[in-house]
């Protein structure tokens, strides 16, 4: 403990069921089950990003009911009260799956109904709700062929860990299958599609867009290709795009949003050793808005979403490494035509419907990379199809948020 920064001892003390929970958590309320809270819980950012819509939808219906909302990791504690604390009651820390820390922390949040958003399934946890008769929701859940081929080694404990489960919802039929296939009864799934198709946001107006533009030192004239979401090795693939580009769109900026922050210093030497102009986020204030940057390394979390609106092309990362890719609607949101690589398995529907539609291109290395890249920059009319083909899609596929709050109501 003793090697750990403060805010992560914090972190883990409260997993752990040591250290408190936030004061609105202790406080005696009166013992009615309309009093009881709804517990709502997101494993880190993709999953709380989802889980916004869903939220707000079920403040919305039930707004006497407190709402609580938990997260796993850090960064998804964060992007929770960026987004929620205007709606929910309090933001915490999911507990370790020990025994003692889920009875500590379920104790005193008392909850009348414990809504789980796409996975994070710990045993313990749903062994301690049935025992509570606490109905437990699994929510936007998928099961990817290759979690349902490992859930199936395991045979009856798995089936065992998927009944604790009072309903599941679905994305998909095949999800709904694969869940049957485990030993969920048809009765405890509803398919509810996507909720990821109803997580958009007021779309920006041209002057908050100008605005983000103006602070980042971005001329409206200069083109802006995103890399939302990168891992590691997929920098290195952009770079040699990149650098092929430069040839015929000299002025053309490079915008890369790691997927984990705290690794914006090494992609930043990844561009500046190649002889880029680079630029952190943080550091954009100190910079003289008369310096030309090639490459803008974004070092915050929370910020994707909006700088989206301000792109001309977007690759979605996760996606050229072997790591299912990510959300690739925060893009189709603003009309943008998106890139991706060979690995989308955890948005393999999504991914599937916006090629079948138009509305994305698929690339395996550095060169396919390049050559989309070639396609749409010289191409505008092509680019800007591609991009309401992608809007389509989403817009097509709304409807999933009202569904599963009815599965919802049905519990409380």
């Amino acid at each position: 403990m003793v090697l750990i920064s403060d805010k992560r001892r914090k972190t883990v003390l409260q997993r752990l069921g040591i250290a408190r929970l936030p004061g609105e958590l202790t406080r005696k309320r009166p013992d009615t089950s309309e009093k009881k809270r709804v517990w709502i819980h997101a494993l880190s950012v993709g999953e709380v990003i989802s889980a916004i819509p869903l939220v707000k939808g079920l403040k919305e219906y039930s707004n006497t009911r407190e709402i609580v909302f938990s997260a796993s990791t850090k960064t998804g504690f964060d992007i929770a009260n960026q987004y929620l604390t205007d709606t929910v009651h309090s933001i915490f820390y999911f507990p370790y799956d020990l025994t003692f820390s889920v009875k500590y922390i379920v104790q005193r949040i008392d909850p009348a109904v414990v809504v789980i958003v796409e996975t994070d399934i710990w045993p313990n946890f749903l062994f301690e709700m049935k025992k509570r008769q606490v109905p437990v929701i699994l929510v936007n859940a998928r099961l990817s062929k290759k979690s349902f081929f490992g859930y199936k080694r395991l045979g009856l404990f798995a089936k065992q860990v998927f009944l604790n489960f009072f309903h599941i919802c679905a994305q998909s039929l095949e999800d709904a299958g694969r869940f049957q296939e485990l030993g969920v009864p048809f009765d405890r799934i509803t398919i509810t599609g996507n909720v990821k198709f109803d997580g958009t946001h007021q779309i920006q107006g041209s002057q908050e867009t100008d605005s983000l533009k103006q602070s980042m030192h971005i001329q409206n004239a200069r083109k802006v290709f995103l890399a939302g979401s990168t891992h590691q090795g997929e920098e290195s693939m952009l770079l040699d795009a990149f650098t092929r580009i430069k040839h015929h769109e000299g002025d053309l900026l490079l915008i890369v949003a790691p997927r984990n922050p705290e690794r914006a210093g090494s992609v930043f030497r990844i561009f500046d050793s190649a002889g880029y102009s680079v630029g952190l986020m943080k550091e954009l204030n100190k910079i003289s808005s008369d310096k030309r940057l090639d490459v803008i390394i974004i070092d915050t979390i929370g910020l994707l979403k909006r700088l989206y609106a301000i792109a001309d092309i977007a690759f979605v990362g996760g996606s050229l490494v072997n790591c299912g890719g990510h959300n690739p609607l925060e893009p189709a949101e603003f009309s943008k035509p998106i890139i991706f690589g060979h690995d989308m398995s955890d948005f393999a529907d999504i991914s599937r419907m916006l090629l079948d539609a138009g509305g994305a291109v698929r690339v395996k290395d550095a060169k396919d990379l390049y050559n989309a890249l070639v396609l749409l920059l010289e191409n505008d009319k092509s680019a800007s199809e591609m991009g309401r083909n992608a809007l389509g899609v989403l817009t097509a596929n709304k409807g999933a948020v009202e569904k599963t709050i009815q599965v919802i109501k049905d519990h409380l």
